[in-house]
């Protein structure tokens, strides 16, 4: 039987008389990958912050490594083995690889110059235990977010890690760089490391962990081996519902104009002869590895990436879009990959998210926007798109992934584009609000607006397009039908060379 590395107790923890966890037991093996799921705000962060001596918990007994802590401090769990990997991986940009891996040790054991022949070897003996290919004198803010991954695997190998915690480690992988971690986890975990994989892909906690913990409200519903779940049973567990999606189907109409036709569409060195339509009604997804031109085709077709050849038709006219006001004006929306720093106003109000880009409409004669009208808007849009939220005058920077998504959407659907873009639309998104997204981006659909999808996540294309296009080199090889293929099929199109 596995050896326990971590063992938690009865844990119970408040903020301000708001439970974050109650009663939470959980014991965490050696050699073992464990999954943790369960939606935004369900008490996994603070979970994991306990573990890493970050948070003292109020009740209850933390053992690791079979001794019992009265209070457990980051050094403590460090000492024990214990590294968490968080989403931005903690590392410093302007050093290089290997002074990433290697300068901790220099720094712990106290010395006042620095090897670098030492930093060299330490880094390549960490690199080497991963089987895998890093510069080591590259500087880290050059390197894909994938290699970053890995450079924080192997500066957890350099301080003995026992126990590593990857929150959401395949959110912004493509499917091939996805096969290689599972790989390099695969191999630590065979030598008796263990693994913590906090993730919202339903497909990839079934694929690589052994065992399961679902948390939902505080608490840990449910625990076991992983054989013991599926798709439809982890999603009841995390959400207490029975979520069922059906696939989108659209029928063209043949005496309709396609609401966009792009023709031989070029960018040099990213896109070339670059040819597809896409009707009124329809959900279109665009798919394909890291650099295979999918986010370039968004750019373009929004004015953001000039193009220097071919043809843009929308509604049967020519239409040249050298801008994204060219863009706009020919309605056409665009929610972007990042959120965060590309779609909203972090430090604004939920509502000045949600109206900024129609409040020039909102003025009357003088100038003056009218507030009453500029917040029954506000109020129309968070009810229509159920955005979550006490009062929307609140920072959107409070708010949850998907309700953050929600206020990006409600942005470009107020100003009224007939096509919306949606680049990589559940990007971080729990599963309940994921199924919301995909329900509401189906609806827009029925509604008439057409919608381009570009994503890599292979269940949410299955489920949400009626047409997939995928894209390698910066041109389009293959349009997919969904009823025709199946997960795996489709991500092994995704990985051909």
């Amino acid at each position: 039987m596995a050896k326990p590395i971590v063992r938690l107790a009865g844990i119970h923890k408040s903020f301000a008389g708001v439970r974050a966890l109650q009663d939470v037991s959980v014991t965490l093996e050696e050699g073992t990958v464990h999954c943790l799921v369960g939606e935004n705000g369900c008490g996994k962060s603070t979970l994991i912050k306990i573990i890493a001596g970050v948070y003292p918990r109020d009740s209850g007994t933390v053992e690791i490594g079979g001794t019992l802590y009265e209070r457990l401090h980051p050094i403590d769990s460090i000492r024990e083995g214990i590294q968490v990997i968080y989403q931005d991986f903690s590392l410093f940009p302007n050093l290089t690889v290997s002074e990433n891996i290697a300068l901790n040790e220099q720094l712990a054991a106290g010395r006042k110059f620095v090897n670098w022949a030492h930093v060299r070897r330490v880094a390549q003996e960490a690199i080497s235990q991963l089987e895998v290919h890093l510069p080591l004198d590259a500087r880290v803010d050059e390197m894909s977010v994938a290699n970053k991954q890995l450079i924080a695997i192997a500066k957890a190998l350099r301080q003995n890690a026992r126990l590593i915690i990857m929150d959401e480690p395949t959110s912004a992988l493509t499917e091939r760089e996805i096969r290689t971690l599972f790989t390099v986890i695969g191999k630590l975990q065979r030598r008796g490391i263990a693994f913590l994989f906090v993730s919202h892909k339903l497909n990839e906690v079934l694929e690589i962990s052994q065992s399961i913990l679902v948390m939902r409200n505080g608490q840990v519903v449910s625990a076991g081996p992983a054989g013991e779940y599926d798709t439809a049973r982890l999603i009841y567990e995390m959400t207490g519902q029975r979520i069922a999606e059906n696939a989108y189907e659209f029928t063209p109409d043949p005496g309709q104009p396609a609401l966009l036709r792009v023709r031989r569409l070029a960018v040099p060195g990213v896109l070339q002869e670059v040819s597809f339509a896409l009707q009124a009604h329809e959900i279109v997804g665009v798919t394909g590895l890291l650099g295979s031109g999918r986010t370039e085709l968004a750019l373009a077709l929004f004015g953001m990436l000039p193009m220097t050849a071919g043809e843009i038709e929308i509604d049967g006219k020519p239409a040249q879009i050298r801008s994204v006001q060219d863009a706009i004006a020919h309605g056409i929306g665009y929610v972007p990959e990042d959120r965060l720093t590309e779609g909203l106003f972090l430090e604004q109000s939920i509502g000045r998210n949600v109206v900024v880009r129609t409040i020039e409409r909102l003025r009357g004669r003088l100038g003056l926007t009218d507030p009453l009208q500029v917040q029954q808007q506000i109020r129309d849009w968070v009810a229509s798109l159920r955005i979550k939220t006490a009062n929307p005058d609140l920072p959107v920077k409070t708010l949850s992934g998907g309700n953050q998504q929600r206020v990006v959407v409600a942005k470009w659907l107020a100003s009224r584009p007939h096509l919306m873009i949606l680049n990589g639309p559940t990007v971080g998104v729990d599963i309940g609000s994921k199924n919301e997204l995909h329900e509401l981006i189906k609806r827009l659909a029925r509604e008439g607006m057409g919608l381009l999808v570009i994503s890599d996540d292979i269940p949410e294309l299955l489920q949400t397009c009626n047409r997939i296009l995928l894209m390698r080199n910066g041109t389009i090889v293959e349009e997919i039908l969904p009823r025709q293929t199946n997960e795996n099929a489709l991500a092994a199109k995704l990985i051909e060379d």
